[in-house]
Formats: structure tokens, C-alpha cells, sequence
């Protein structure tokens, strides 16, 4: 096999093309055991979810959770599943579409827009290719998690340099880290809610609910929880919530190791046992709404809390296609796109020259 992936036709004169590639989980082709095994073993083969050392995972992997939890799984697929197709899929197609119309709109229609899952279809290093095959020499990676983890984030930038390690000529890259504290993201979030509150009336607690990882990531650096708690906070103060109004939860936990605590239904739980009447429960975690937000949450966490005395219980949908949300995105987009789109970066020293100034002509005054 030659080193390197043979390169695309070029004609000389060709314009150059920027491109933004929006990057999310991904999702099974369908709701069913067959479909399950193959998106399982795709996304828990990723060394970035699981650092137990690989010989005993595999036998794990193949030898006991591909033999169970598929059907288990599918079952849960099922309860969300469209006639259109998994809602995760639908909404970050229709993000990709707002996005392109977004730009469109501030005279940026010759940017290409496409997206893709870590893991199912379509690939990154499909998504990839079309965008090498079309000459965009410019790529900004923009990942559909506000909050950066090694298990997510750091897995899609793996991918894409996996996905580009043989092409000769690789393209400049951009990878957008987080947004977790973008307050064009935040804004959305709480407008979200107010306006949940609006028409359903505002509950005695508002849970914040984000999808859990190992503590373990916690104690090795993973900054994970800290962005998680910093968004929470600053919903909250968008909110004008005092502090015995929301909580900061974890949800989704795998396996028999400790997770980030508290963790999500066992917290619910209690508050519908100490005579909590009404929760609503938002996901800030997530961008679409998905398997963890619509089974998971409202639907099984629903339920836990009806069952221990909670008397009502709402679910706050994610962002998903808000204009708002949309917005935001697109300022996160260009502001990293700086220079590419004409638009001069800012260094760091010319920030602090800019600020010294300010501070100057305020002391003149």
C-alpha cells in the first residue's frame, strides 16, 4: 500500500475553499440489535472512552457487551426513533443547514459548511475527503460540544488527524476547543428556558444535567468538570437563580466505576422523597436532543421522579435549531475563522496593548 492516498485532480487557477466542519457523536443507522453491535463496537473501540488496557477490553468488548447490550440498547433507540430517522441526526442536519442559511446571510455563502459523527455516518474521514476532492485547503473543526473532554472533543480531533496522516497535501487547521462560557451560548440556553417558564410556569428546582464521565478523568486533568459547573453558573446568574434553585448534576454513568457526582436520577429521586413537588430537568451538555436527552431524562428520569412522590416533572429541550443557538454558532465560526474570512486575528500582546490603552484613556478622563 503506498504511503500516502494519491491527491484529487487539480487545475491550476482553482480557487482555494474554507470550509467549517461541524462535528457531533453520531448515531446507529437504525434502531435495531445488528445496527447497535456495529455502532457499539465503533464507539466503545475508542481508546479515548475506555483506557482500560486493550487485550482485557476486547475480551470484555466482544466476549460480554456486544453479546448484551445491543437489544438492550435498541429497544431504547426505538422509543425515539422517527419516521424520519434518529432525532440526533435530524437535528444536527438541520443546525448544518441554519449554519449555511446563517452565513449566507453575512456574506459568507462561499464558505462550505458540512458535518460529521465521530462515530456511524457519516465519517469524518468521509466528510473529510469530499472536502479535500472540492479544494478546500482551509478547515475549521468545530465540534458539537460546548464543554472540552479527552472522551469527546479530543476524540474528534483525533479522528481528524487519523483521517489526514496520509495525505500529502493536508490542509490548514483550526480546531475550536470549547464554548462553554460563549455568551451568545449561554444566552440561547437561558432564553430557552424563560421561555419554558413562560408558558409551564418556573419549578421549585431547576436541574442541570450533563453527561458523565469517569471521576478517574477528573483526577488525571480532564477539565471536563470545571466547564460543566462554569456553565451551570453562568446560566444561573442569566437566570437570576440563587444558588438553592438549580443543581448541577451527572448523568449517562457505564460501568461499576465512580462517576462525576451527584449523579442525575438519584438526586432526582431524592428531591421528589423530601417533598420537592415539581423539577425540570435541561441539558446544557448537549446541543441536539438525542438518546441521553429524550430516553434517558424524560423518560426515565420522569418517571423515577413521579415514583418517589415528585408531582410534576418537565423536560427542557437542547437548542437543537433555535435561531438564537444558530447565531451563536456562527459567531463562534468566524471568530475562529479570524483572518481566513479577512478579518484580522488579534494576538494576544496586541489584546493586552489594546486593554492597557483603554485603561490609559479611562485614568485621562
Amino acid at each position: 500500500m503506498p504511503r500516502f492516498q494519491a491527491e484529487p485532480a487539480y487545475t491550476h487557477g482553482t480557487p482555494a475553499k474554507t470550509a467549517v466542519l461541524l462535528a457531533n457523536l453520531g448515531t446507529p443507522d437504525a434502531p435495531t440489535a445488528p445496527a447497535l453491535r456495529k455502532y457499539l463496537k465503533q464507539f466503545l473501540s475508542d481508546r479515548r472512552l475506555v483506557e482500560i488496557p486493550k487485550p482485557i477490553w476486547w475480551l470484555i468488548l466482544n466476549g460480554i457487551i456486544l453479546n448484551l447490550r445491543p437489544k438492550k440498547s435498541a429497544h431504547k433507540y426505538a422509543s425515539i426513533w422517527t419516521p424520519q430517522g434518529s432525532p440526533l441526526k435530524i437535528h444536527t442536519e438541520a443546525q448544518t443547514a441554519a449554519l449555511r442559511a446563517e452565513f449566507a446571510a453575512r456574506g459568507l455563502a462561499d464558505v462550505r459548511i458540512e458535518y460529521a459523527m465521530r462515530y456511524g455516518a457519516p465519517g469524518i474521514d468521509e466528510v473529510l475527503d469530499q472536502l479535500r476532492a472540492d479544494n478546500c485547503t482551509r478547515i475549521l473543526v468545530l465540534p458539537l460540544y460546548p464543554q472540552f473532554a479527552a472522551s469527546t472533543t479530543a476524540s474528534v480531533f483525533d479522528e481528524v488527524a487519523r483521517a489526514i496522516h496520509r495525505w500529502r497535501n493536508q490542509p490548514a487547521l483550526r480546531l475550536v476547543r470549547n464554548y462553554h462560557d460563549h455568551p451568545g451560548y449561554i444566552a440561547a440556553l437561558a432564553a430557552s428556558i424563560r421561555e419554558h417558564w413562560a408558558a409551564h410556569g418556573e419549578p421549585d428546582k431547576l436541574v442541570m444535567s450533563f453527561h458523565g464521565v469517569p471521576r478517574f478523568c477528573l483526577d488525571k486533568g480532564d477539565p471536563y468538570h470545571c466547564e460543566c459547573h462554569k456553565t451551570g453558573r453562568l446560566l444561573a446568574e442569566a437566570l437570576g437563580l440563587p444558588k438553592e434553585r438549580y443543581l448541577v448534576t451527572f448523568q449517562s454513568r457505564f460501568g461499576k466505576a465512580e462517576w462525576l457526582k451527584p449523579y442525575t436520577q438519584p438526586t432526582v429521586e431524592a428531591l421528589a422523597k423530601s417533598g420537592v413537588g415539581r423539577v425540570d430537568v435541561v441539558c446544557p451538555g448537549f446541543t441536539s436532543d438525542c438518546l441521553e436527552t429524550l430516553e434517558e431524562i424524560a423518560m426515565e428520569v420522569k418517571a423515577a421522579f413521579l415514583q418517589n412522590g415528585g408531582r410534576e416533572f418537565h423536560y427542557i429541550p437542547c437548542v437543537n435549531g433555535r435561531a438564537d443557538w444558530i447565531a451563536a454558532l456562527a459567531d463562534i465560526a468566524t471568530a475562529e475563522l479570524g483572518n481566513w474570512l479577512g478579518i484580522p486575528k488579534i494576538s494576544t500582546e496586541e489584546s493586552l496593548q489594546c486593554a492597557h490603552r483603554a485603561q490609559a484613556m479611562g485614568a485621562l478622563r
